[in-house]
């Protein structure tokens, strides 16, 4: 299988399946001495964890990290970076009955088109488990991202149609809210929401919105790699994820050139815009103001109530799912999107140090 590795300079491998041995990644290109030890890693991997509330699957993992190589002494030390979470409750048995047939909206029957055979084990390479090695990676890219003065965080903007209101939000209800949304009467009503999907046998979407902030102009590369589409690329990567939009988006064929342009200001000596309908990205590059980022999440496909579906016989049937699966995927793939955002932006700022000459006799200067 091709395609488990991301980034140039700062490169992250996934490995590993829903229901085998363990689930990890291999981080290449982490500059040495960054501090680094499995606490700071569980703490971004527990965001993720399944089971903590009744919105996530009742499936219990404790989704502990080992650190396998490239930290000593609680520094990186420059080399490839392997960490692992061995599976614990894997409970392939409820399974066995969707190895003949095709769920609706998941990924059984492309991967037996394109390989013949597929591991039907919680969905094996394509489960939801798989993230746990984005994450991981993500942790270390944030880790670099956060040494140099760039945030990068993310939040749940809308669940089953219930969006947050700005006027309300605020960063520190994040953490308070269990579907990580910044207003907490969006959560509440939200809440209400699912609490109605989960008695229909139902499940539903929303959007994950991301911000980083203190990120410097001049990052992304103007042709095929802009900041953008590798932001695009890397989130879309992500199973659940249907659409992204940078600023505003699709909103933007909507407006006129007079409502959308970002009109530049000097605050100071620095260069800053009035607006940033852009979302911090002009040209494929950074424009210095937050880049903001929003990623559409699917409705979990697993669901009990009927569907219609076939069989690997050709034969049209119907069924209801059956097994521990989560009513939203949205409050766990906020850190996703966070991880594979922070990734995308870490590799292209190592990238970024070549663009200048001046920048290469900086670094290389010893006296």
């Amino acid at each position: 299988m091709a395609g488990s590795t991301f980034g140039k300079l700062f490169r992250v491998t996934t490995w590993g399946e829903s229901h085998g041995t363990g689930i990890g990644a291999v981080v290449d290109g982490c500059p040495a001495g960054l501090p680094l030890n499995e606490e700071i890693v569980q703490q971004y991997l527990n965001r993720r964890k399944p089971g903590q509330t009744k919105y996530s699957t009742p499936r219990k993992e404790d989704d502990l990290v080992q650190i396998q190589s490239g930290v000593f002494e609680g520094k990186t030390t420059g080399t490839p970076i392997s960490m692992v979470v061995f599976n614990q409750t894997q409970r392939s048995k409820d399974y066995s009955e969707i190895a003949n047939y095709y769920r609706p909206g998941h990924a059984d029957y492309t991967f037996d088109q394109k390989y013949g055979f597929r591991d039907y084990r919680g969905g094996g390479r394509s489960s939801g488990r798989e993230t746990i090695g984005r994450v991981a990676g993500g942790a270390v890219a944030e880790e670099v991202l956060k040494s140099l003065g760039i945030e990068v965080y993310a939040y749940s903007q809308s669940i089953a149609g219930i969006a947050i209101d700005d006027t309300r939000a605020k960063r520190e209800n994040i953490a308070k809210s269990p579907l990580f949304m910044p207003d907490l009467e969006a959560s509440a009503q939200a809440e209400d929401r699912l609490a109605e999907k989960m008695a229909e046998q139902n499940s539903a979407g929303g959007i994950v919105e991301c911000v980083v902030r203190g990120l410097p102009a001049g990052v992304g590369e103007p042709v095929f790699d802009k900041l953008d589409a590798l932001l695009a690329q890397s989130v879309m990567s992500i199973g659940a994820v249907k659409g992204v939009e940078i600023g505003d988006g699709f909103g933007a064929a909507d407006s006129f050139g007079s409502e959308f342009n970002d009109s530049f200001r000097m605050d100071g000596e620095k260069v800053v815009k009035a607006t940033n309908h852009a979302g911090g990205i002009l040209g494929g590059i950074s424009d210095g103001s937050d880049v903001r980022l929003r990623a559409a999440i699917k409705p979990t496909p697993s669901i009990a109530r009927e569907q219609q579906t076939v069989n690997r016989d050709g034969e049209d049937i119907a069924i209801g799912i059956r097994g521990r699966h989560d009513p939203i995927i949205v409050p766990r793939a906020v850190v996703v999107v966070e991880s594979m955002v922070a990734m995308t932006v870490l590799d292209l700022l190592l990238q970024s140090m070549t663009s200048q000459l001046e920048g290469i006799r900086r670094h290389f200067d010893r006296n």
